[in-house]
């Protein structure tokens, strides 16, 4: 005799052939969990019990595939509703998940048609949808009640353009460091990864959202402009995108080409946006609490500049990974801490 489990309730107990007309009247499943009465801990299945017992199960059909399909009903293969606009336009993540996953293939043509002629807009659109994907997944984990899309698009593409104007004149090249160059020199490269491209990039990134803050017609709160922080940081992540795909990567073969690609479109715009979410989270405090403003600023600026330059000297490998994890790690460490920030600095 066994006993038949569902939902951690104990059914039976049954004998062999009552498993069997149970199992081909369609009431049990070959697949149910069971168990012998006289050894209730070994848990198996009902069909292994059957087989135990070289018990066969013929389960018959009910009718022909196209009498099968009549007693299905229409409705459950292709139901009204599909067409009824409410009923999938209320469902904001299968769009979402449509978006994602669809918004390449409605590429594929202007893509192709550009790739020979203007090669910068294919880059372009490709870092773009890269970029888009990471805002979904901000947008989803980290926007809060303050939170608007219309300034969350405008952050997006002002960055861009701040990052293109700036970088496309050459006016990082303003920032006297910039001259030491990348040297085989340990110290020195540290001092330009730091100072030049850490500082310069971070400050970029910055800019719009010190121009929202100023902007705003209420105090933001911490977690509001790390979101904004998050997506001004994949806007950055577009520019280097196109810029590595029109320069270094034109240079070398296919294979490293191709995952390199992968990396500077996927890990590196989350690099940026960690960095960005780390300025805009002190920016937020500096704010909040202007008599701490000048020592604010200036983390806002030297924790993530570090941990871009460290990165830029160090990168590659395990060092790396680690550097770009402890980031991760302090942004989600200040958001948790950020009650007992405020508290501090208020008293």
């Amino acid at each position: 005799m066994y006993y038949v489990i569902r939902n951690n309730q104990q059914y039976g107990p049954y004998s062999v052939d009552a498993l069997r007309q149970y199992v081909e009247a369609g009431q049990l499943l070959a697949h149910d969990s069971a168990c012998d009465e006289n050894n209730r801990s070994n848990i198996q299945t009902v069909k292994y019990f059957l087989k135990l017992n070289h018990v066969k199960v013929k389960i018959p059909h009910k009718g022909g595939l196209f009498a099968q399909i009549k007693d299905i009903g229409r409705e459950l293969i292709f139901p009204k509703d599909v067409l009824q606009r409410k009923t999938w336009s209320s469902n904001k993540r299968l769009l979402i998940l449509a978006l994602i996953g669809l918004v390449p293939l409605m590429l594929l043509g202007l893509i192709g048609w550009f790739a020979n002629s203007v090669p910068f807009i294919v880059f372009y659109t490709v870092s773009l949808y890269f970029s888009i994907i990471w805002g979904l997944f901000f947008y989803y984990f980290f926007r809060t009640q303050q939170v608007k899309l219309k300034t969350t698009v405008a952050i997006f593409f002002i960055s861009q353009a701040v990052v293109f104007l700036i970088f496309g004149l050459g006016l990082n090249y303003l920032n006297p460091f910039y001259f030491l160059g990348e040297n085989s020199n340990f110290l020195i490269r540290l001092i330009f990864f730091v100072f030049a491209v850490g500082v310069t990039e971070e400050v970029v990134k910055a800019l719009p959202l010190w121009i929202v803050s100023a902007r705003s017609k209420e105090p933001i709160i911490p977690q509001t402009l790390v979101f904004y922080g998050l997506i001004s940081g994949i806007a950055f992540g577009v520019f280097e995108g196109v810029q590595y795909q029109m320069t270094v990567n034109a240079e070398l073969n296919y294979t490293s080409s191709f995952f390199l690609n992968i990396a500077r479109l996927t890990s590196l715009p989350f690099l940026h946006a960690i960095w960005c979410g780390i300025a805009a989270y002190f920016s937020t405090f500096a704010m909040l609490y202007p008599k701490y403003r000048r020592s604010l600023y200036f983390l806002a600026i030297a924790i993530p500049a570090l941990l871009h330059g460290l990165y830029d000297t160090l990168g590659g490998g395990i060092i790396g990974v680690l550097i770009s994890f402890i980031g991760v790690v302090l942004l989600m460490t200040y958001l948790k801490k950020g009650v007992n920030y405020q508290s501090k600095l208020r008293n």
